[in-house]
């Protein structure tokens, strides 16, 4: 489930923008965030099974109710960004699929709430079967469009070594930042820190040792088949758009159209629809939790599963109807970009409490980070933030 956040609509708009702009270079920022990723939801899923409460938690028990109040509103202003993303990736997936008009498609998108409601009412074993079926369905789509485009696999293998121009070039930093926005999401730290406490281990200190170790091969495992999708996306486009001289492209219904041709199958183009919609529809189960649980642990304040869910939706649905009916899908495309730079500035706000709490003996007691988490756990946070505040520096001047 946490793996999902890590391949969303957002993820797509990033990733097909990067490799058909400057070919495999930034599946280093790719690897790169999937690292950053592995430790912090390592330390997320520490913090729900040693102290026994979620991320939202733990600020509502240690901070003031102002600074606990503003982190809450940051937080939602996240998930707002990420279901913005979310609806505007469905709409796509449809209008690419049947034809349905992009305006439609938003509305339409608003009543997944139902089928979220029927799955929770079933159990939340169910729930992660689905999302690991879905998961498989883009996974197996990107392997074969891999196998369609064969990339060279020394330029590729050249892709994972980063280079300083990531950060000198104004358009590199951006996607970059929007690549990580992309895939270490906020609210993700808040969730996963929830769900891992759903699992039968017994409350003890040795049965907490086991809970972190499964936990921790749990999560490290799925969040490596979703740097396989990002990276095999971004490959995609590169193998495809950018050898072939189309640089331009920087959104999926570009990227859809040109799939067929290029790649000399219509399948191309249908599977890879096929599997933006599971991806939306997967972020939007994954989106619907977190909300919950964020306005539960943050204010101690519980709200129907389907007012949350409309009242959410409907935060990302009214910006999406204005900008794809005054720009269409370039619009759309811009919306989803802008989505993962938005997450992306909230980054720091989750990421410095959680390595307080997990550093933090009255808290963890031995289950406190070591020196050498810490200190690897701070060059991550740092870097974050450096990196934004790079990005607003050079939009400003």
């Amino acid at each position: 489930m946490v793996a999902v956040g890590y391949m969303d609509p957002g993820n797509w708009a990033t990733d097909i923008a990067g490799g058909a702009q400057f070919g495999y270079e930034l599946l280093s920022i790719i690897l790169l965030s999937n690292i950053f990723a592995i430790l912090l939801q390592y330390l997320s899923l520490k913090l729900g099974i040693a102290a026994e409460m979620d991320l939202a938690q733990a600020c509502r028990k240690n901070y003031h109710p102002a600074v606990n109040f503003t982190l809450w509103l940051l937080c939602e202003i996240a998930i707002a960004a990420c279901d913005l993303a979310e609806v505007v990736g469905s709409a796509i997936a449809l209008n690419l699929l049947f034809g349905l008009d992009m305006l439609w498609g938003v509305a339409l998108t608003s009543l997944d709430v139902l089928i979220i409601l029927a799955i929770q009412k079933r159990g939340f074993r169910l729930l992660e079967i689905i999302i690991g079926a879905l998961i498989l369905v883009v996974l197996g789509v990107f392997v074969y469009e891999v196998i369609l485009c064969s990339p060279e696999t020394l330029a590729v293998a050249k892709g994972f070594l980063p280079t300083f121009q990531l950060v000198t070039d104004h358009r590199k930093l951006y996607l970059a930042i929007g690549i990580i926005g992309a895939t270490v999401m906020p609210h993700n730290l808040y969730l996963h820190s929830h769900i891992v406490q759903t699992r039968p281990y017994p409350r003890t200190e040795l049965g907490k040792k086991m809970a972190l170790k499964y936990a921790t091969l749990d999560s490290t495992m799925a969040l490596l088949v979703a740097f396989l999708i990002n990276a095999a996306i971004l490959i995609v486009a590169a193998a495809s758009f950018y050898t072939s001289g189309h640089h331009d492209v920087n959104d999926i219904t570009t990227a859809h159209h040109l799939l067929s041709p290029i790649l000399g199958t219509s399948l191309a183009g249908i599977f890879f629809a096929i599997a933006l919609l599971a991806s939306g529809q997967n972020a939007t189960l994954t989106g619907t939790l977190a909300g919950q649980i964020v306005m539960e642990g943050f204010l101690s304040f519980k709200m129907k599963p389907w007012v949350r869910r409309l009242m959410t939706r409907g935060i990302a649905i009214f910006p999406a109807l204005v900008i794809t009916s005054i720009k269409g899908g370039q619009g759309a495309a811009d919306l989803l970009i802008a989505s993962q730079l938005i997450l992306a500035m909230q980054l720091g706000f989750a990421i410095i409490p959680l390595i307080l709490f997990t550093s933090n003996g009255r808290i963890m007691g031995s289950f406190k980070n070591s020196t050498i988490t810490q200190t690897v756990a701070w060059l991550i946070g740092g870097t974050i933030v450096m990196l934004n505040v790079i990005l607003i520096v050079q939009w400003l001047f």
